[in-house]
C-alpha cells in the first residue's frame, strides 16, 4: 500500500469528518462526528483499487449498502463486498474510533464478533454462499489521546482473566482484538491505523500492529484473489 495514498486517505478521514460534522441537523452534539458518513470513503477506495489492480472488475465490488444473509438475523449490512463469478470473494467492515474510547470500546468489539459469527453460522448451517468459503476483512481507525494510552486500567472480572490484559491501554487492547480476531480466524485480513491530528491541521498516522497493516493486508487480498480464482479453474 502507498504510504503516500494511505497519508492522503488518513488526511482526508479526518477532513471528511468535520466536513460531515457540520451536516448534521444538531451540529453533531450528539454524538458528533462519529455520527456523520463518508469520513473512511478513501481508505474504502484503497481496498477497492487493490482488488481491482488483482483483476477483479469494478462492477464486482459493491460499496453503500450492501446486504449479507446472516444467520442469527435476516441480513448485515457490510461496507465493502466483492462478489466475483456468484461467488463472495470478500466482505469489509470500515470502523473508527475517534474519543470517547472508553464508552464504545466494547461496543466495537462486540458490533465486530457479532457480524463475522453471524456470517460465519450462515455458511456453516445454511451454505449461504456455496463451495468457497467466506473471507473478512477488518479495517479500524483509531485516534490517540491521552485516554487511548493509559495503561494500567483494571482487568478485574468476577472469574481470572487472561493476563495478557493486564495493563494494557486501549490502544494495546484494540491491538489485541485485531490480532486475535485474524490469529482466530475471525477476520482474515485485517488493517489498524492509529492518528492525530494537530491544532495546525497537520495528520500523522502509524500501523503499530505487524499483523495488520496496508501491505499486510494488501498481500492477503492478492493471496485471496489468486485462490478464488484458482478454485473457480482460471
Amino acid at each position: 500500500m502507498d504510504p503516500k495514498r494511505v497519508q492522503h486517505a488518513v488526511s482526508d478521514f479526518w477532513s471528511q469528518r468535520g466536513n460531515q460534522k457540520g451536516k448534521l441537523a444538531d451540529g453533531g452534539k450528539a454524538g458528533g462526528e462519529a455520527r456523520a458518513n463518508g469520513h473512511m470513503k478513501t481508505l474504502e477506495a484503497l481496498i477497492k483499487k487493490t482488488f481491482m489492480d488483482c483483476g477483479i472488475p469494478e462492477k464486482c465490488i459493491r460499496t453503500g449498502k450492501p446486504y449479507l444473509p446472516g444467520f442469527y438475523r435476516v441480513r448485515k449490512q457490510w461496507d465493502l463486498v466483492v462478489i466475483y463469478k456468484d461467488t463472495l470473494v470478500a466482505a469489509f467492515e470500515f470502523k473508527s474510533q475517534v474519543g470517547s474510547v472508553g464508552k464504545n470500546f466494547g461496543n466495537r468489539f462486540e458490533e465486530a464478533l457479532g457480524s463475522a459469527t453471524d456470517l460465519d453460522a450462515a455458511q456453516k448451517k445454511n451454505n449461504a454462499f456455496g463451495g468457497v468459503p467466506p473471507w473478512l476483512g477488518y479495517v479500524f481507525v483509531l485516534q490517540e489521546t491521552d485516554e487511548t494510552e493509559k495503561q494500567g486500567r483494571t482487568t478485574a472480572a468476577l472469574f481470572p482473566t487472561d493476563p495478557e490484559f493486564n495493563e494494557l491501554s486501549y490502544n494495546q487492547r484494540y491491538q489485541e482484538m485485531i490480532r486475535r480476531f485474524i490469529g482466530e480466524g475471525v477476520y482474515h485480513g485485517g488493517w489498524f491505523i492509529t492518528t492525530q491530528r494537530s491544532d495546525d491541521g497537520s495528520v500523522v498516522y502509524s500501523e503499530p500492529l505487524a499483523t495488520a497493516t496496508g501491505h499486510t493486508l494488501q498481500v492477503a487480498i492478492e493471496g485471496r484473489v489468486k485462490l478464488v480464482k484458482a478454485m473457480l479453474g482460471e
